[in-house]
C-alpha cells in the first residue's frame, strides 16, 4: 500500500521536495485543494444560492455589512457575498477544467504532427502560433467571447464561451512545446529504430514520441490554470462573463463593487478580490515547486544545501 501512495504524482512530489521547496509545495497543495473542495461541495456550504436576494424572512437588502445571517455582507445587488465568493469557486475550476483540457488535446495533436512532419504544414503552423501568441490574451479573449456568444449567455453557455475564448490564448503554448519535444525526439535512436522494422508515423508519434514529448505537461497545466483564472476574472470584469443570474464570477462581482470602494464599503470587492489572489498564489506555488523538481540541476542542489546544514550523527558527541 506504501508503494502505490509513493507511486501517486502528488505523494512522489512532496516526498521529493526539500526545505522552502517542500513548504512552497504543500502550502500550494494545500490552498488548492480548500478551493477545490469548496467547488465541489458549494450547494452544501454556500448559505444562499448565488442569485438569491430574498429569504422566508424578506429581502436581503443592499451593501449590509458584514454579520448576523449575512457572514461577508451583502452586494450592491442585494446578494450574499459569501455564498457569491463560494458559487465563484465552482465557476472558476469548471472554466479551468474545460479551458486547459480542451488546450492540451488541441495544443498537443497540432504540436505532434507539426514537429514530426514538418515542410509547408509545420511553416504554416508556426507561423498561425506565433501570431496568436504574440497577440495580447486578454484582447484575444475578449474578442473570442464575443464571437461565440455575444459577451454573455446563460451558465453553460458563458461557462463555455469563456472556456473556448481562454482556450484561443493557451493552444499555442502547448503547440510550441510539444513541437520543440517531437522535433528534438523524432531524431533519437529509438525513433530510427522503429522506422527501420517498419512501424508507421502514426505509430511513431503515439507509442514513442507522445509518451516522451508530455512530460512537462504538468508544469504547463499548473500555470495555464492561474492564468486561466485571471483571464475569466478579467472578462468578467470588463463585462464580457457570466450574467449574474446564470452563475457567480469574481471579475462581475469586482467590477460591480467599483464605486463602492469609495464609499467605505469595503466588503464587496476585498473578498471576491481575495479569492482570486489565493487561488492564483495556491495554484503558482505548485507549478513554481514542479519546475524546481523538473529541473535535476535545482533539485540536487537543493539536496545538498540541506545536507549540508544536517549534522552527521556520527560527530555528535553524547
Amino acid at each position: 500500500m506504501t508503494k502505490i501512495l509513493d507511486r501517486l504524482p502528488v505523494v512522489r512530489h512532496v516526498r521529493q521536495s526539500v526545505g522552502l521547496q517542500r513548504g512552497m509545495l504543500v502550502t500550494g497543495l494545500a490552498i488548492t485543494a480548500v478551493f477545490v473542495l469548496t467547488a465541489i461541495f458549494a450547494p452544501i456550504i454556500a448559505p444562499y444560492g448565488y442569485s438569491q436576494l430574498r429569504d422566508a424572512s424578506g429581502t436581503f437588502g443592499a451593501q449590509l455589512p458584514p454579520g448576523g445571517a449575512h457572514l461577508l455582507g451583502t452586494t450592491v445587488g442585494g446578494y450574499d457575498v459569501l455564498s457569491r465568493v463560494i458559487w465563484g469557486t465552482q465557476t472558476a475550476v469548471i472554466v479551468i477544467i474545460v479551458a486547459v483540457l480542451l488546450s492540451i488535446f488541441a495544443g498537443v495533436a497540432l504540436g505532434l504532427i507539426s514537429g514530426y512532419i514538418g515542410g509547408w504544414l509545420d511553416r504554416v503552423l508556426v507561423v498561425i502560433a506565433d501570431a496568436i501568441y504574440a497577440f495580447p490574451s486578454l484582447l484575444l479573449a475578449i474578442v473570442a467571447a464575443i464571437a461565440i456568444s455575444g459577451g454573455q449567455s446563460s451558465f453553460w453557455g458563458g461557462i463555455l464561451a469563456a472556456a473556448i475564448s481562454i482556450t484561443f490564448v493557451f493552444i499555442p503554448q502547448y503547440f510550441r512545446v510539444i513541437r520543440a519535444e517531437t522535433v528534438r525526439i523524432k531524431s533519437e535512436a529509438y525513433v530510427e529504430s522503429a522506422k527501420v522494422i517498419g512501424s508507421g508515423a502514426p505509430r511513431i508519434m503515439v507509442q514513442h514520441v507522445l509518451r516522451n514529448a508530455t512530460r512537462t505537461l504538468p508544469l504547463i497545466f499548473t500555470l495555464n490554470s492561474s492564468e486561466a483564472i485571471l483571464t475569466l476574472a478579467g472578462l468578467g470584469f470588463l463585462g464580457f462573463g457570466i450574467e449574474p443570474t446564470a452563475a457567480a464570477e469574481w471579475g462581475y462581482d469586482l467590477n460591480k463593487s467599483l464605486s463602492d470602494v469609495t464609499s467605505g464599503i469595503w466588503w464587496t470587492s476585498l473578498f471576491p478580490g481575495l479569492a482570486i489572489v489565493l487561488s492564483v498564489l495556491g495554484i503558482t506555488l505548485v507549478g513554481e515547486s514542479l519546475n524546481d523538481l523538473a529541473d535535476p540541476r535545482l533539485r540536487t542542489r537543493r539536496r545538498a544545501e540541506v545536507a549540508a546544514h544536517t549534522p552527521d550523527p556520527l560527530e555528535v558527541q553524547p
